[in-house]
């Protein structure tokens, strides 16, 4: 039996796998994208300085929906980090699934993202 602290390990191994060539930099950011069984999170990252240049979540103050769970609250973060990113004047990003699986609130929150006028 796979308990929850296994499939962490196996997601942080997976993780560490895809950061070797995953790599953000100022003229292209990495948007890196974490989910917890309540919230996800979602940063615009340069890798070459170290920081964080934009972030959006189900804990920010303009996030109005009541569910944070689901796939309309990552819709709702997909939509929050790519304009934020337009804001600071990003259009092409490098998309970091954080080792989650392409699929479910993952993809929402890039299809989101990609709606709302980000390049992966």
């Amino acid at each position: 039996m796979i308990t929850k602290q296994d499939k962490n390990v196996v997601r942080k191994k997976r993780h560490a796998r895809v950061r070797k060539t995953v790599f953000g930099t100022k003229e292209r950011p990495r948007l890196n994208v974490y989910r917890s069984n309540k919230h996800i999170y979602a940063q615009l990252i340069d890798d070459v300085e170290g920081v964080t240049l934009a972030s959006a979540s189900t804990i920010d103050k303009e996030f109005d929906l009541d569910s944070t769970g689901n796939m309309e609250a990552s819709k709702k973060v997909g939509e929050m980090i790519a304009k934020r990113a337009k804001d600071k004047g990003y259009e092409s990003v490098v998309f970091d699934r954080g080792g989650y699986l392409y699929h479910g609130r993952v993809k929402a929150l890039a299809d989101a993202a990609r709606e709302a006028g980000l390049k992966f």
